[in-house]
C-alpha cells in the first residue's frame, strides 16, 4: 500500500512538473540598503543538559558547529543536577560547594568561542525540599528548603566565576532563573514559589555581579509572563530580560519519554504570534526596554518528532526566523545536537532528535540553515520577496560581497488522523515549486567567484538517503561516510563569472521547501 501512495505521488509530481508555473521573482538593488544584518538567528543556541556537554563527541560536535556557523551564546538545562557534583551538606547541614565539573564544561564552550547563556537548574538534592524530578536522568524540580542555602550557592557560583574568568567577561553572560516554572512537571512549587525564588536569585546575583544579565521566567507558552512583569515592576526586583519559549505545534503535550504524537502547526501565526505578543507585553508593561529571548524554539517539543530530520526543517527555521528577527533579541534552537538524553539514550541514528546533528555528528537539513545564514553578509538590502535575505559588505580592496539567501516553506500537515511521529517518518518526495528569477543590481562590474548552495528534497538531506540505505538501527563506518557525504554542504555550483553590466541574473530551479544559497565574492 505504501508503494502504491508513493508510485501515486510520484506520478503527479511527474504530472505537475510538466504543468508550466509562473517564475517568481526576487529582486535587490544594491543602492538601496535596508540597514544592519540582525544578530538574533546565531545570538544562541540549545543543548540538553549540562553533563553531556562533558562527552567527547559532544565537544566534537559544538566544535564543528562553532567552525561553520559559530554562535554566541549556549543554554542548557541541569548545571546544578547532582551529576554534575556542585552541592552537597555535611552531616551538620552545613553547604559544602565543588565547582570542578562547571569549569571544566565552560572552559571547553569559551575554547569554542560560546558562552553560557546560564540557566539556572535543576534542585541539588541536599538542597531539595523534595523527591519530584522529570526525565530519565531525573532533575529535582522542587523549591530550595531553604532559600538562604539556595542564595548561598547562587552566590558562591557568581564569586567563583569571577575568580575564573574576569567580571567583565561573567557580565557579558545571561542567567535565566529556572525553566519553564509553569509547568508543574518543571516546578513542583506554586507560582508564588517561583517569583520568590526569582526575586531572591536575582537580588543575589546583582549584589555579587551589578552587572550580570538576570531575566527569566523561561515559561513554556507565556502563563507567568504578566505575574513576572508585574512582580519586577511593583517590588523593583532586578530584571535584564524576559525569556519564554515557543514550538510550532497544533496537537501533543508535555512529553517527557518522547512518546506523545505531535502535529506540525502550519499557520503563518505558527512561532511567529507568539513572539510578536511577548514583544507587544514587554512594550505594554512598566519595563518597556527589557530584552525578549526565546530560549527555546522548533517544530515541535519532543525529541520523537521526524520532522525535525526532514528537509523540510530548514525553510521553516528560514522562514520563522525571517518574520521574529525584529522582534527578539535571540531565538535558541532547540537544540544543536542529538546528543540529548532527556528520554533516555535512543536506540537509532536518526530517531526524531532535536539536534541539528545526529549521533554520528551527520549534519540534517536544519543544520545548513543556519550554515546558510552564517555566510550572509554584515549589511541588508531591501528585497522584493519575503522568503528572501540579501546581503552586501565590503571585502578588501573596498569590494563588494553579495550573497543571496531564499527558500520555499510549504508546510504540510499529517493528514488526519496521522501525526508526525509516522508521516514525516517515511520519505516525502517534494513536489514542483516556481523557478525563482533572482536578479541583483547596480553590482560593480568584475570578476566574481560564483557558489551555490542549496538544501530539500535529495539535497544535501542526509535522513532521505538514511530511508534508502534501509533505516538501519545501527550505522557502520562506511555508512556514516556516506551519509556524511549526501550531506557534505559542498556547493552544487562552483565557477568564476564576470560583471559587465553591472546586473547578476540568473534563474533556478525549484521544489518545495527547497532552500538556495548564492553567494558572490569579488575576484
Amino acid at each position: 500500500m505504501r508503494s502504491l501512495i508513493l508510485s501515486l505521488f510520484l506520478a503527479s509530481s511527474i504530472l505537475g512538473a510538466q504543468t508550466p508555473q509562473p517564475t517568481r521573482h526576487i529582486t535587490a538593488d544594491l543602492s538601496k540598503i535596508q540597514g544592519p544584518h540582525t544578530q538574533t538567528p546565531l545570538m544562541t543556541v540549545g543543548a540538553g543538559r549540562a553533563n553531556e556537554g562533558l562527552r567527547a563527541d559532544w565537544q566534537q560536535q559544538l566544535a564543528l558547529v562553532q567552525k561553520e556557523i559559530g554562535f554566541r551564546y549556549l543554554r542548557f538545562h541541569g548545571l546544578l543536577h547532582d551529576d554534575m557534583g556542585v552541592y552537597t551538606e555535611d552531616s551538620k547541614g552545613n553547604p559544602s560547594y565543588n565547582f570542578q565539573y562547571i569549569d571544566l564544561l565552560y572552559d571547553a564552550m569559551l575554547a569554542q568561542d560560546i558562552r553560557p547563556f546560564v540557566e539556572l537548574s535543576f534542585m541539588p538534592a541536599k538542597l531539595a525540599s523534595g523527591d519530584k524530578t522529570v526525565f530519565w536522568w531525573k532533575g529535582n524540580i522542587t523549591p530550595p528548603k531553604d532559600m538562604s542555602k539556595w542564595n548561598g550557592l547562587i552566590r558562591a557560583l557568581i564569586e567563583h566565576w569571577q575568580q575564573r574568568y574576569g567580571t567583565a567577561e561573567i557580565s557579558t553572560w545571561y542567567y535565566e532563573v529556572w525553566n519553564e516554572p509553569d509547568l508543574s512537571a518543571f516546578w513542583a512549587g506554586t507560582p508564588e514559589q517561583y517569583l520568590d525564588l526569582y526575586r531572591n536569585t536575582a537580588l543575589t546575583i546583582k549584589s555579587a555581579c551589578p552587572a550580570c544579565r538576570v531575566g527569566g521566567p523561561a515559561t513554556a507558552a507565556g502563563q507567568l509572563d504578566s505575574a513576572w512583569l508585574a512582580l519586577i515592576a511593583k517590588d523593583h526586583i532586578p530584571a535584564d530580560f524576559l525569556s519564554t519559549h515557543t514550538y510550532a505545534v497544533t496537537a501533543g503535550a508535555f512529553d517527557a519519554d518522547g512518546q506523545a504524537g505531535t502535529v506540525l502547526d502550519t499557520k503563518p501565526s505558527a512561532i511567529t504570534g507568539r513572539v510578536q505578543a511577548s514583544h507587544n507585553l514587554i512594550a505594554a508593561s512598566a519595563t518597556p526596554a527589557l530584552e525578549l529571548h526565546y530560549t527555546e524554539w522548533s517544530t515541535a517539543y519532543t525529541p520523537t518528532d521526524p520532522i525535525h530530520d526532514q528537509y523540510i526543517s530548514a525553510p521553516f527555521i528560514l522562514q520563522k526566523l525571517r518574520e521574529t528577527s525584529p522582534l527578539a533579541q535571540s531565538m535558541s534552537y532547540w537544540t544543536f545536537t542529538d546528543i540529548f538524553e532527556e528520554g533516555g539514550p535512543r536506540f537509532t541514528p536518526f530517531h526524531g532528535g532535536f539536534g541539528l546533528l545526529n549521533y554520528q555528528g551527520i549534519r540534517k537539513p536544519g543544520y545548513f540553515a543556519y550554515k546558510f545564514l552564517a555566510q550572509l553578509d554584515s549589511t541588508d538590502l531591501a528585497t522584493s520577496d519575503p522568503q528572501s535575505w540579501i546581503t552586501v559588505s565590503t571585502g578588501p580592496q573596498g569590494k563588494t560581497n553579495c550573497a543571496a539567501l531564499f527558500w520555499d516553506y510549504t508546510p504540510i500537515a499529517p493528514p488526519a488522523p496521522e501525526a508526525d511521529q509516522t508521516f514525516y517518518k517515511r520519505e516525502q518526495p517534494a513536489a514542483p515549486a516556481p523557478a525563482t528569477d533572482l536578479s541583483l543590481t547596480n553590482l560593480p562590474n568584475g570578476t566574481y567567484q560564483l557558489n551555490i548552495w542549496r538544501t530539500g528534497y535529495q539535497q544535501n538531506d542526509a535522513y532521505t538517503a538514511y530511508l534508502h540505505m534501509g533505516s538501519p538501527t545501527q550505522l557502520s563506518r562506511d555508512q556514516v561516510a556516506q551519509l556524511q557525504q549526501a550531506a557534505s554542504g559542498s556547493p552544487s555550483e562552483s565557477r568564476t563569472i564576470t560583471v559587465s553590466n553591472h546586473e547578476f541574473r540568473s534563474t533556478f530551479p525549484m521544489h518545495q521547501n527547497d532552500t538556495v544559497l548564492v553567494t558572490l565574492t569579488p575576484q
